[in-house]
């Protein structure tokens, strides 16, 4: 199963739809994106996963993301870079089966693909704090 191409069908799927703002045609979009990206049927329903699990938390990411990335608005962030922090952030929030770095280098990786020249560096040092919070929480358990 290719994670990667699933992460980038989602990152897709989710700049359209805020891009757009369409909400009711999701899996029509993510099926169009998986057919663009040659996504392998196999790849399809974790990319599903991230993008309606991002969705159905996205309140909860946004407010995250604000706190920590001082002085950067989520509309002030790059598209680009606003929903790949959405769609890693979720993966570190509430995916506990994934662990935390490995979605933050992934993220990075895609960042360098999609994003600006800025965006990478941009993108570990707000998910970097994501990984840090998630680990303090988890050590208080």
């Amino acid at each position: 199963m290719s994670r990667r191409l699933a992460r980038e069908t989602a990152l897709q799927v989710l700049f359209q739809l805020d891009m757009n703002g369409e909400g009711s045609e999701v899996d029509n979009i993510i099926h169009h994106w998986a057919e663009e990206f040659a996504v392998p049927e196999i790849s399809i329903p974790f990319a599903e996963e991230l993008i309606k699990g991002t969705l159905e938390h996205q309140e909860e990411i946004d407010k995250k993301l604000s706190e920590l990335s001082e002085g950067w608005g989520l509309k002030r962030m790059g598209n680009v870079d606003r929903n790949l922090l959405r769609l890693a952030s979720y993966e570190i929030l509430y995916r506990s089966d994934i662990p935390g770095r490995v979605t933050l280098n992934e993220a990075v990786e895609i960042a360098k693909l999609y994003g600006s020249e800025e965006s990478a560096k941009f993108i570990n040092g707000i998910l970097d704090k994501i990984v840090a919070s998630v680990q303090k929480t988890e050590e208080k358990l």
